[in-house]
């Protein structure tokens, strides 16, 4: 039988949640003000007209209006139309 436990082998056994980032409302569909389109870490997705960032890199709708990705000059960015 061992004498020493093994280090870390505990804390690396406990499941983490996740942290519920991606696309959330998709092209295409129709959005209110204040809706959440991405969830993301840093600008994967860049805002367009029509949509703001948030200060944790969260892009919502300005307008109401249906959601739009496009990219632009290897950019992919969100607008509502």
């Amino acid at each position: 039988m061992s004498k020493k436990k093994a280090s870390g082998s505990s804390n690396q056994q406990t499941p983490r949640a996740g942290k519920r980032l991606g696309v959330k409302i998709y092209g295409g569909e129709k959005i209110k003000t204040g809706q959440i389109i991405v969830r993301q870490r840093g600008s994967k997705f860049h805002p367009g007209a029509g949509v703001k960032q948030g200060r944790d890199f969260t892009l919502f709708a300005a307008q109401d209006g249906q959601v739009k990705f496009r990219t632009k000059q290897g950019k992919a960015f969100v607008e509502v139309i």
